[in-house]
């Protein structure tokens, strides 16, 4: 960890070199320090610095970030470019970049402290790894997600043979990166594994998806008993910028329209959230923010908050510190019913 070089206080970032009030206060120069971090990280991945907005490019609407692509142009998740003036995606129709494997349940899934699936021991979960990203996260722990060399295209009717090759799967869960890049693969995927069979269809991801895909995909885990999680990351528009390269304030429109379509009318419930605790900059004033948020939709809805440990260009960082984990839980619950804290083992806390 550094001083912020705008104001001198401790707790910045190496990567950021900006602490967590400069960036609130919405200081240009804090958001310069913090874009520049992006370009550098992005560069290494042959990945557009900020999402293309080319003037008479190729709209691409599957999440909020809409890239606009002039010719030769990439999208912003690197899955999408514009080719001789036709919008094309680096895997072909009715294919994805994933990895699927599955997990015994209970796992470690972050619904697992309401989940009805980890009481369903000798069953599995069929975890769907996808690549490719609309976020760019400075603190990501599945940044492998970037490397699409290392992964070939899968053919919808392959992958769900190998989900049905599991007659013991209880639930498939989508997530990554996140699966908003290839959500239309992931739709088609579900229902065609809902057609044949019983299994909970779940999502975990930042929930700056296109609309009209997102209410499909919740659809699915409110008929199937699944659940959809958003990754609530940040509350401050300029936080968001600053930690994950992009706003996420469609995230927060999704989320209010699957609570108000869907919430009550699933049992157990299809929706929740979380929140990673980054050391110093997600901090009580966000937490507080984001569960008023949640509370003015519905108070019985799950929040989990995650306690981080040192990943990707946030390695310098340490655990989230107990007293930022715990002042974060009051705040929370001085509006939610249901608050949970995740990854309790890395603070010494048994489960």
């Amino acid at each position: 960890m550094n001083e912020c070089v705008l104001c001198g206080k401790e707790n910045a970032a190496e990567a950021l070199r900006v602490c967590v009030e400069c960036i609130r206060s919405g200081r240009e120069d804090a958001l310069d320090y913090a874009k520049a971090a992006h370009r550098r990280i992005r560069a290494k991945y042959s990945l557009p610095a900020e999402p293309p907005k080319g003037d008479g490019g190729i709209l691409c609407n599957l999440c909020s970030n809409e890239c606009v692509m002039k010719e030769g142009e990439r999208s912003y998740c690197g899955l999408k470019e514009n080719v001789n003036g036709e919008l094309k995606s680096l895997v072909p129709d009715d294919h994805a970049f994933l990895h699927a494997y599955h997990d015994t349940l209970p796992t470690n899934c972050c619904s697992a402290w309401f989940c009805p699936g980890s009481s369903q021991f000798g069953m599995v979960n069929i975890a769907v790894f996808f690549y490719g990203c609309n976020f760019n996260c400075i603190f990501c722990q599945n940044a492998s997600h970037k490397d699409f060399r290392s992964v070939k295209p899968l053919h919808v009717k392959d992958f769900v043979a190998s989900v049905n090759l599991y007659e013991n799967a209880y639930c498939v869960c989508y997530f990554g990166g996140s699966p908003e890049p290839q959500l239309p693969f992931a739709i088609r995927a579900s229902e065609r594994i809902l057609a044949d069979r019983d299994v909970r269809i779940c999502w975990e991801w930042n929930g700056c998806g296109n609309k009209n895909l997102v209410k499909r995909a919740a659809e699915l885990s409110s008929k199937s008993g699944g659940i959809v999680k958003f990754d609530l990351k940040a509350f401050d528009p300029n936080l968001s910028i600053a930690l994950s390269g992009v706003p996420n304030k469609r995230a927060y429109e999704n989320f209010e329209m699957i609570a108000t379509e869907f919430f009550e009318k699933s049992a157990p419930s299809v929706l929740t959230a979380t929140t990673l605790l980054v050391p110093f900059y997600i901090d009580e004033k966000e937490v507080e923010h984001i569960a008023s948020f949640i509370a003015s939709i519905n108070p019985d809805i799950p929040y989990s908050l995650l306690v981080f440990h040192p990943c990707f260009y946030m390695s310098d960082m340490p655990f989230t510190p107990r007293e930022q984990v715990f002042q974060c839980y009051e705040a929370a619950k001085r509006h939610l019913n249901n608050v949970n804290i995740g990854n309790k083992q890395l603070l010494g806390i048994l489960p």
